[in-house]
C-alpha cells in the first residue's frame, strides 16, 4: 500500500476544514476571499518566471533530441520529417503535434509478462485518451471562468460556454417560474478524467511503486475543485452576482467581500489558489517546461552539422610520456614495463 496518496488525501481534507471551519466560526472571509488569491496569484507568476528563467540559463551543447524514425542521410532512404526534423519549420510541426495532440503520449507503451517468460508491449491508449480529456477539459473549464473576471464578457467565451453546456431549459407561464442549471461537460469531464489518472497510479503496481506524495497532492487538488465546485452549481446555490462582485474586484484591485456567498465558495478558492501556489514547484511545470526541452525544440542535423560542445575550455593533460617519466624508477621497481630504461 502507497501512504503517498493518503497522506495527499489527509493533507486536501486539512484544507477543506480550514477554509470551512475558518469561514463559519472565525469569518475570515477577506483571508480566504482576497489576500490568499492574491498571495497565490503572485507566487504563480513569479514562480513560473523564475524557473523559465532557470531553465533558460542552462547549457544545452550537443543537439539531444528524441528521435523516433528515419534521420535525413543518403537521397535515397526516406526520412522521416516530423519526428526527425532537420529544419525549424519542421520542429514547429512537431512541437505543435506535442502541445495539443500529445504526440509522444500516444506512442507510449506499456509492457508485460505473458506466461511468465514472454515479455510484450502495447500502446496504452487509454493514457493518451484521459491526458487529452483532463487537458482539454480544465481548458475549457479555465476560459468558462473567465466570464467572472471580464465585463463585457467577450462573445468568444460565451460561445465557449454554448457550446460546453447543455440541458438549459426555462419553463414559464403565468404562475411557474422553473429554471434548470444548464450542465457543463467540461466540469464532469476533468473530474471523470482526474480520477482515472488517480485510480492508474493506485492500481497499477509499477506506477504506484514510483508514485509521490507530490503525484497525488495536485490531482486530490483539482479533485477538490471539481467536487466544489459541481456542488455550488447543481446542488446548493452560490449568490453569482456576488461572486461576479468579488472576482471584478479582485481584478480592478478594489476588493470587497459580498454578502451571501456560502462557505463552499471560499473552500473552492482556497484550493485553487493552493493550487496556483504550488504549480511552478510542482511537475504541473511541464506545461512551460515543454516548450524549452531540449529533446523537442532542436533539429537532428548531427549527420549534416557537426556540434561542438561552445563551452569547451582547454585542459592540462598529463600524457603517459610525461607520467612514465614521473613514475618510471617506480615502475621498474615494480616490474612494470616501461617504453624508455633509466640512463
Amino acid at each position: 500500500m502507497n501512504i503517498n496518496y493518503i497522506i495527499s488525501l489527509i493533507t486536501v481534507i486539512v484544507l477543506f476544514l480550514i477554509a470551512y471551519i475558518g469561514v463559519e466560526v472565525a469569518g475570515l472571509q477577506i483571508l480566504f476571499g482576497i489576500f490568499l488569491p492574491y498571495a497565490a496569484f503572485l507566487i504563480f507568476i513569479i514562480g513560473i518566471c523564475y524557473r523559465v528563467m532557470e531553465w533558460a540559463k542552462s547549457p544545452v551543447p550537443f543537439s539531444i533530441p528524441t528521435t523516433c524514425g528515419q534521420q535525413k542521410s543518403l537521397s535515397w532512404i526516406k526520412p522521416n520529417p516530423i519526428d526527425n526534423p532537420t529544419t525549424k519549420g519542421a520542429v514547429i510541426i512537431r512541437m505543435i503535434f506535442e502541445i495539443f495532440c500529445f504526440r509522444s503520449l500516444f506512442r507510449n507503451t506499456i509492457s508485460k509478462l505473458n506466461g511468465g517468460s514472454k515479455l510484450s508491449y502495447k500502446l496504452e491508449i487509454s493514457l493518451w485518451a484521459f491526458a487529452l480529456l483532463f487537458h482539454y477539459s480544465f481548458l475549457v473549464v479555465l476560459l468558462r471562468h473567465l466570464r467572472f473576471f471580464l465585463e463585457p464578457v467577450p462573445s468568444c467565451i460565451k460561445l465557449v460556454e454554448f457550446f460546453d453546456g447543455f440541458m438549459k431549459v426555462e419553463f414559464i407561464n403565468d404562475f411557474i417560474h422553473i429554471g434548470l442549471p444548464g450542465i457543463y461537460l467540461s466540469g464532469f469531464a476533468l473530474l471523470g478524467a482526474v480520477v482515472f489518472l488517480f485510480a492508474r497510479r493506485v492500481y497499477l503496481p509499477h506506477i504506484r511503486y514510483i508514485s509521490l506524495a507530490s503525484d497525488f497532492f495536485p490531482l486530490f487538488l483539482i479533485m477538490g475543485i471539481a467536487i466544489s465546485g459541481i456542488f455550488m452549481r447543481y446542488f446548493t446555490k452560490v449568490d453569482i452576482v456576488g461572486v461576479k462582485e468579488l472576482t471584478m474586484g479582485l481584478v480592478t484591485l478594489s476588493p470587497g467581500i459580498p454578502e451571501n456567498v456560502g462557505s463552499v465558495f471560499y473552500v473552492h478558492m482556497l484550493f485553487i489558489s493552493v493550487l496556483m501556489a504550488y504549480f511552478p514547484f510542482s511537475k504541473l511545470m511541464h506545461m512551460a517546461g515543454v516548450f524549452l526541452s531540449p529533446t523537442r525544440n532542436l533539429t537532428t542535423n548531427t549527420r549534416a552539422i557537426r556540434h561542438i560542445n561552445p563551452w569547451n575550455y582547454p585542459v592540462k593533460i598529463h600524457t603517459y610520456a610525461e607520467y612514465e617519466d614521473e613514475f618510471r624508477e617506480k615502475m621498474i621497481e615494480a616490474g612494470l614495463p616501461v617504453e624508455k630504461e633509466l640512463k
